[in-house]
């Protein structure tokens, strides 16, 4: 079944940073919004073909709105693009009900968190859980100029009004003269900690390797795009329990792709596996997961996939769909 979808209008359009605006929504009924934890994720459905996966970074109060911040990418395939230069305060849409693949371990004794730009949005709803919460932190925020750095102001400011301060370092590229930060050095000098990354993908990738210097479980990571090719080698059929049919994937094509071409409702965002609106019950065969968000404990169960991306290492795969 399609996920809820919730009528919402935009009631505040706001440049946090250079490329950056925050896009606030209310919903059209004036009903309560679901709750989410720090670090969630919203499914804005812009149009009916377009719907983009964009993080929270406001915490969750009287449930009257959601608030996300959006990069304008030079390299977007139509959700940056579309929100920076189409969409307005007084439009209407649809959002869907918040998702969480970048929980936070409140219970954790220390916290740090490296971001990159905008990678920054999830963060923020984060860095006051735990000051709430009062829990240590500290801040790692790289950004290519200081103009690009959005909240940083703000981030600032609660972290300084709490009993237990929060800890900030900014790392602009044009201050640095282009040196990269120090991804072991800070692993080493807290080694009990959690971590927690976000942004551009060779950031992420250096994360991942120096993160290996402490216990898998104390490293948390999450994705714009996608970290491995998609599953396109076809020639298997897959299933679909609920209605009986029995559709070929052939080479080239992912499930959903199918899905899509053969009308079956299925909601999806990212189409890379980072984002988790698709992921669907396994249930007979073995995907082939191609995703960014499932554990290896996940991965090894095979009770759900991303059809998005992930395809099948068994001649028969059957879906709760």
């Amino acid at each position: 079944m399609p996920d809820k979808e919730i009528p919402v209008r935009v009631t505040q359009i706001r440049y946090e940073a250079s490329t950056i605006i925050s896009v606030e929504v209310t919903p059209l009924d004036g009903s309560t919004l679901p709750r989410y934890e720090a670090g969630a994720h919203i499914d804005l459905i812009l149009t009916p073909d377009l719907r983009r996966s964009y993080s929270i970074y406001k915490p969750y109060t009287d449930g009257k709105s959601y608030a996300v911040a959006v990069h304008e990418d030079p390299e977007s395939r139509g959700g940056s693009r579309y929100i920076h230069k189409t969409l307005r305060v007084g439009d209407k849409l649809k959002v869907s009900a918040p998702k969480n693949n970048f929980p936070l371990k409140e219970d954790a004794e220390k916290s740090v968190f490296i971001a990159g730009g905008i990678g920054i949005t999830p963060m923020v709803c984060m860095l006051q859980r735990l000051s709430e919460l009062g829990k240590p932190w500290e801040l790692h925020y790289a950004a290519r100029t200081r103009a690009a750095a959005a909240f940083l102001n703000e981030i600032k400011a609660f972290a300084d009004k709490v009993q237990v301060k929060g800890q900030v370092f900014d790392h602009f590229d044009d201050e640095k003269g282009g040196a990269l930060l120090d991804l072991k050095g800070i692993f080493a000098a807290s080694p009990e900690a959690h971590f927690y990354c976000c942004g551009p993908e060779p950031m992420l990738a250096a994360y991942e390797a120096a993160g290996k210097a402490v216990p898998r479980e104390q490293v948390h990571v999450e994705y714009f795009s996608a970290t491995e090719e998609a599953a396109l080698d076809g020639g298997y059929e897959v299933v679909l329990q609920q209605s009986g049919m029995v559709l070929d994937i052939p080479a080239g094509k992912s499930i959903l792709d199918v899905l899509i071409e053969n009308n079956v409702a299925v909601p999806f965002a990212c189409n890379d596996g980072v984002c988790g609106t698709c992921e669907t019950r396994v249930l007979e065969g073995r995907p082939d997961h191609r995703d960014a968000i499932l554990t290896d404990e996940e991965r090894a169960s095979g009770e759900t996939m991303m059809v998005c991306c992930s395809g099948s290492k068994t001649p028969r795969l059957v879906l709760d769909l």
